[in-house]
């Protein structure tokens, strides 16, 4: 994840979206390729 993260940015999984949306605004990214996880959901926190 952290290779496909931008500089100054919070890059997290949908998974940790699901536990933290309630508490912080973030962006939806897009499916980004993982390491050994294929196709994974990806947010950036702003």
């Amino acid at each position: 994840m952290e290779q496909n993260s931008e500089v100054g940015k919070v890059n997290i999984s949908g998974i940790t979206y699901g536990l933290v949306k309630d508490e912080f605004e973030c962006t939806y990214r897009g499916k980004v390729q993982a390491k050994n996880k294929g196709e994974v959901d990806m947010y950036f926190v702003k």
